[in-house]
């Protein structure tokens, strides 16, 4: 990885740790969103080092906040994600050997559809969802976590809607992201698909991760909750626009000829 590639990967990190911390998602989207648009990396090398950071991010948040963890959720969400993030990871290897652009509509879309998603404020229910819908939730999260690193937004959508506390909802959030990170990062090990030590040299942004996490927690901007949202809402849609729209219309112009 040239210096300006480890540069620009450096700051996307930052501003999506500083995010995460903030809004308790993002972080994946916001990196992948980058990537893709400015080819700083391939996507699964790209997706190996968000899993790793992930995983940095979520241990320093938990230090403090694994007591307000709603044990049961995780449980029942990780019985889903485990499993669909295998299918993810494969089908992102398959993707990635013949069907760049395929693989970049499929993140501009789902970056798209997690940016509409998240920016609205989910309706609040008066009791506990049962056990089918954290199933559910936690096979997409998991599918899009093996996929691009991004398990956030469905699981975001249905546990912000849950009668649980705030903390319990991001705390439960972490633990889940770093678990997925930790059984993803292990799948690329064992598969021999680690990135190259150019590659791995993007690790540096572990000190900047983790700075930008203290930072967020010591000096939150002065913003409202539903501001960040936007302001990271409107991050992700264009993101996924400008990196979507490209590609499809070179498959649309291969599929013409």
């Amino acid at each position: 990885m040239s210096w300006t590639a480890l540069t620009g990967f450096l700051l996307l990190t930052g501003v999506a740790a500083y995010a995460q911390t903030l809004t308790g998602f993002a972080f994946g989207l916001i990196t992948m969103g980058g990537v893709g648009l400015t080819g700083l990396l391939s996507l699964p090398d790209a997706a190996m080092l968000v899993s790793v950071l992930t995983l940095v991010n979520a241990c320093q948040m938990l230090l403090k906040g694994w007591r307000d963890v709603a044990w049961r959720t995780f449980g029942l969400v990780t019985l889903a994600s485990l499993p669909c993030l295998v299918l993810g990871y494969e089908l992102l290897i398959w993707l990635a050997d013949s069907r760049a652009d395929v693989l970049r509509v499929a993140l501009g879309l789902t970056i798209i559809v997690s940016s509409l998603q998240l920016a609205r404020k989910p309706q609040p229910l008066q009791r506990e969802s049962g056990r089918f819908g954290f199933l559910f939730f936690g096979g997409v999260a998991g599918l899009m976590g093996g996929m691009f690193s991004t398990s956030g937004p469905p699981l975001v959508y249905h546990l912000y809607r849950q009668p649980l506390a705030l903390a319990t909802i991001r705390e439960t959030l972490v633990t889940i992201f770093a678990l997925n990170a930790t059984v993803r990062t292990g799948m690329v090990a064992v598969s021999g698909q680690v990135p190259s030590a150019s590659t791995l040299t993007g690790l540096i942004a572990v000190p900047v991760v983790m700075m930008a996490t203290h930072l967020a927690r010591r000096y939150p901007p002065p913003l409202s909750q539903r501001a960040m949202r936007q302001i990271v809402f409107a991050l992700l849609f264009l993101s996924g626009v400008a990196l979507g729209a490209p590609a499809l219309i070179h498959l649309t112009a291969q599929f013409g000829r």
